[in-house]
């Protein structure tokens, strides 16, 4: 009979669990041959799979409601692949930012799978980030549960280090930048595939050696298309492969180093042969397709981007790169410094061997030589026993010809008739039960009895004999592993998992292999760090902090200390937790994430806290702010230029000039600050610099630049400012040519609209009515609630003497914008030129009303209104005007009052 001791208890965050001791004995085999799991176990799991996602849900709230950084800018705000008016088929051409793979300074990641995600919250709630934010945690939701699903596969459903992952995983700090951040949605995604590839490629190993064989088909290609769609979310998705492959031979099949040379030859591993070769074809169909995406060579990166990459030093490149991956399990450790960005300098270069970070480098790599040899020396000794209990069976064992199982060992294509072991080169029908210990084996033998073909596998206190595949596999005991007490399955997913070998197998690989692209090691990469790069990788570092905590509490021999340590454990989620929601506070606005990143990244922090405090009307303390940032780092080109803009903005010409050159300078082809110094120059009145500026920015190439889109609507920008130039100066026929030249070399995703209706002006301004009125309906044409364009057309009738027209589009323009005060003006103007002054008083009364400090305005109405004596209007006006406008109406008012009876001055003014 089958005995169970159960003991144990869970803390409030995990519900009590048992650890049971199996021992089958002989006459065992004739109940089913599928041990049951324990039902308290499963309502277990299926609460916490319920917890985590309900968890995860609430978490919405901390969702940031802002878009972060240039980075989502570009992605989301600035990218035409998100509009309904860009084609599908556009998406597969273009990179993560919208820009064509073809372009030179196209970043190269191919992620359309994500930007179709984006689009389709565009069209779902247009540019409202609340939306883009639920989606993220949504899919950190699933993918939280879906992980847990996972781990309770490879723990066999044991509770304890099953909700240990999953909860470490939902709650974990490092995930913050995936999930606060709307650009991290495309690692939150490619891990969801991921995690669905892996369990699909689980279930077909496990039909591969069933009656119901032919299923593995469905299962085996649905994993392949989850990793091609992994892949097509984010670019290391792919690497999903090579775990499957690492499941395949050492977890599923459990292959000894020494053995490898033999798969492609031997008739034993033909299961096994036909896994790799579908996931090497995958792998090489996948990563092929993404080299010819990426084109003859990789995408340009700024020297600040990596700086490692960018030094002459082979000792400073070698000793940096190794150090990084040590500084990345660091974070996931410890995530005690997060920072938004760790370009530049945040993270200081090693530069000699005598860096005292190099220990932590030596601490790192020697704990992760320590496990792989550790499993070495596991598969090897596994390998050993199991070449023994095959030879010792087949010399004595219990035989048996029941072939009637569903989990039979005959190979899947029907070519092998019995089972096999691996490590011994025998092929045996056998199946057999040890009730002994560790140390002896008594052979039983009773005449009368079968063991049931529904279930290849014996059990002893200790060891598993035969797997669903029909591979012999020594027991966590004979192996040198401890025994965990799994419940036993006939299922070759829960045999698979015999001990912490195993474990430790597949959470090396799903931490080692996803971060392998990030290293440097094939490729340099356009960044230093980056967190959400480990939202993949920390599967594997959860899944072995789990199996440390269990270790750690199945040592433990009293209540008490198993208590302790699941107290301990409680503790480490609580503080997680409590991490994780002050991360999220800092991710709530623009400001907090940029304060909070000041430690790590001054200079970059710095900068980008200035733009919020400009924006804001906090000039002084934002011009601070952007000279601390140059204080750390005097050549970015990007503070230089903003710091222009803030000073421009106060009039400060000379010094917004003497910046935008210093920006030139860093950054020779930064086409806005070319611009903006021509504008600058216009206003000092040197007229003739300005034209010369604006001729040089136009002929600025964009090869290799980031964002190329900018950098040609800039180019054709200056052109505009250009022609304005010569129409300012009366030089019309100049001012055409130009418009005419930005309007040949105008991209596809420019707005010309304004560039249409300053061509029409400019020919209005020669007399040439037929060309305004056509450039004036191309205007209209490409955005018809362009209200210039409107005005302009209008004016154009009227003085083509098309007064019913001119007065209807007026009307458009008032319908459009009914509290543009520039409308009423215009149209007060018309009206007035009619001779239609009563109804033009009413008009400019209510343009006066909309902007009451700009003096042209406000005169017109004046003035009109004493033209018809109506001084009671005026004087209410007046009396509304801030003081810096009441100059504008003192002649007005002396000229409509009679001597002595002028009442009003600005002293006297309420």
């Amino acid at each position: 009979m089958q005995s169970t001791d159960q003991r144990g208890f869970l803390n409030p965050l995990m519900s009590r669990i048992s650890s049971m001791q199996l021992q089958h004995s002989h006459s065992s085999c004739k109940k089913s041959s599928q041990a049951e799991p324990d039902p308290s176990m499963i309502r277990i799991i299926r609460r916490s799979h319920d917890y985590l996602l309900r968890r995860r849900i609430t978490g919405t709230a901390c969702s940031p409601p802002f878009y972060h950084k240039c980075n989502a800018r570009r992605a989301i705000k600035t990218n035409q692949d998100l509009l309904p008016t860009t084609p599908l088929t556009t998406l597969f051409k273009n990179d993560f930012w919208g820009t064509p793979l073809t372009h030179s300074g196209s970043h190269k990641s191919y992620r359309p799978l994500c930007v179709l995600t984006f689009r389709l919250n565009h069209w779902l709630g247009g540019f409202d980030p609340w939306g883009y934010h639920f989606t993220n945690v949504l899919l950190h939701s699933l993918v939280s549960a879906t992980f847990t699903k996972l781990a309770a596969l490879v723990f066999l459903k044991n509770p304890v280090p099953t909700l240990v992952a999953g909860l470490l995983f939902a709650a974990h700090p490092i995930h913050t930048e995936a999930v606060a951040g709307i650009v991290g949605r495309a690692d939150v995604g490619a891990c969801l595939f991921f995690l669905f590839c892996i369990m699909l490629y689980i279930k077909y190993c496990d039909y591969r050696n069933t009656e119901q064989c032919s299923r593995r088909w469905i299962y085996l290609y649905a994993a392949l298309a989850c990793a091609a769609c992994s892949m097509l979310t984010k670019e290391h998705g792919v690497t999903v492969l090579g775990v499957c492959v690492i499941y395949e031979l050492f977890v599923c099949h459990k292959i000894a180093l020494k053995e490898l040379i033999n798969v492609p030859f031997k008739k034993q591993y033909q299961s096994l042969r036909e896994g790799l070769l579908h996931l090497s074809g995958a792998g090489i169909a996948l990563l092929g397709l993404r080299f010819h995406l990426m084109g003859s060579k990789p995408p340009d990166f700024a020297p600040a981007d990596n700086p490692a990459a960018d030094s002459d030093s082979i000792v400073t490149r070698t000793l940096t790169f190794f150090y990084l991956p040590a500084f990345n399990f660091w974070l996931m450790l410890c995530p005690r410094w997060l920072s938004f960005d760790w370009s530049m300098e945040a993270i200081p270069l090693l530069t000699s061997i005598l860096d005292a970070r190099n220990i932590f480098t030596i601490a790192f790599y020697g704990g992760i030589f320590t496990f792989l040899y550790w499993l070495v020396k596991s598969y090897n000794r596994r390998c050993i026993y199991n070449s023994a209990f095959c030879l010792s069976a087949s010399n004595g064992g219990n035989y048996h010809s029941n072939h009637a199982s569903s989990h039979s060992a005959a190979y899947a294509n029907g070519n092998a008739a019995g089972q096999w072991c691996p490590c011994s080169n025998i092929t045996q029908k056998f199946s057999f039960s040890l009730s002994s210990n560790h140390n002896h084996h008594n052979k039983s033998r009773k005449t009368g009895q079968n063991h049931s073909a529904n279930n290849h596998s014996s059990h002893t206190n200790g060891y598993r004999i035969l797997n669903g595949n029909g591979h012999c596999h020594a027991a966590n005991g004979i192996s040198g592993h401890q025994d965990y007490g799994f419940a036993s399955h006939a299922a070759s997913t829960r045999l698979a998992f015999t001990g912490p070998a195993d474990i430790v197998t597949l959470a090396l690989a799903l931490l080692i292999l996803p971060f392998i692209p990030a290293t440097n090691l094939f490729f340099y990469v356009g960044f230093v760090v980056a967190e959400r790069v480990l939202y993949i990788p920390s599967m594997g570092f959860c899944l072995l902090v789990a199996l440390g905590v269990d270790h750690l509490y199945r040592r433990q021999e009293t209540s008490f200390r198993k208590r302790l340590v699941l107290a301990t454990v409680s503790l480490l989620l609580v503080v997680m937790s409590v991490r994780t929601v002050i991360r999220n506070k800092d991710w709530l606005n623009e400001e907090n994430l940029y304060r909070s990143g000041i430690p790590v990244n001054p200079p970059k922090a710095y900068g980008n806290l200035a733009n919020i405090l400009s924006g804001r009307g906090e000039k002084e303390e934002a011009e601070w702010a952007y000279k601390k940032a140059l204080s750390y780092r005097s050549n970015m080109a990007d503070v230089r230029y903003n710091l222009g803009i803030l000073l421009q903005e106060q009039g400060r010409y000379e010094e917004a000039l003497y910046s935008y050159k210093l920006a030139i300078q860093f950054r020779p082809r930064l086409a806005m600050a070319h611009l903006n110094m021509g504008l600058v120059l216009g206003i000092m009145g040197r007229k003739e610099e300005a034209a010369e500026v604006y001729r040089h920015c136009a002929e600025l190439d964009s090869a290799g630049l980031k964002d190329p889109k900018m950098h040609e609507s800039t180019r054709i920008s200056a052109l505009f400012n250009l022609g304005r130039l010569y129409a300012d100066e009366g030089k019309y026929e100049e001012a055409v040519q130009v418009y005419h030249e930005a309007v040949k070399k105008m991209p596809e995703h420019y707005q010309p609209q304004s560039l249409y209706n300053m061509m029409g002006e400019a020919y209005f301004k020669m007399g040439s009515f037929v060309d305004a009125e056509h450039w004036y309906r191309e205007a209209l044409r490409v955005k018809p609630d362009h209200i210039p364009a409107h005005l302009t057309y209008a004016k154009l009738l009227s003085k083509w003497e098309r007064l019913e027209e001119a007065e209807q589009w007026f009307l458009k323009a008032k319908f459009i914008a009914p509290n543009d005060s520039s409308v009423y003006q215009h149209y007060g103007q018309f009206l007035s030129e009619c001779d239609r002054h009563n109804e033009a008083a009413d008009v400019y009364v209510r343009a006066a009303e909309l902007a009451s400090d700009e003096y042209e305005i406000v005169f017109n109405a004046a003035n009109t209104l004493r033209s018809w004596e109506r001084v009671d209007v005026v004087r209410r006006l007046f009396l509304e005007q801030p003081k810096h406008g009441l100059w504008a109406f003192d002649p007005v008012i002396w000229l409509s009052t009679p001597f002595g009876e002028y009442p009003f001055s600005p002293e006297n003014h309420p």
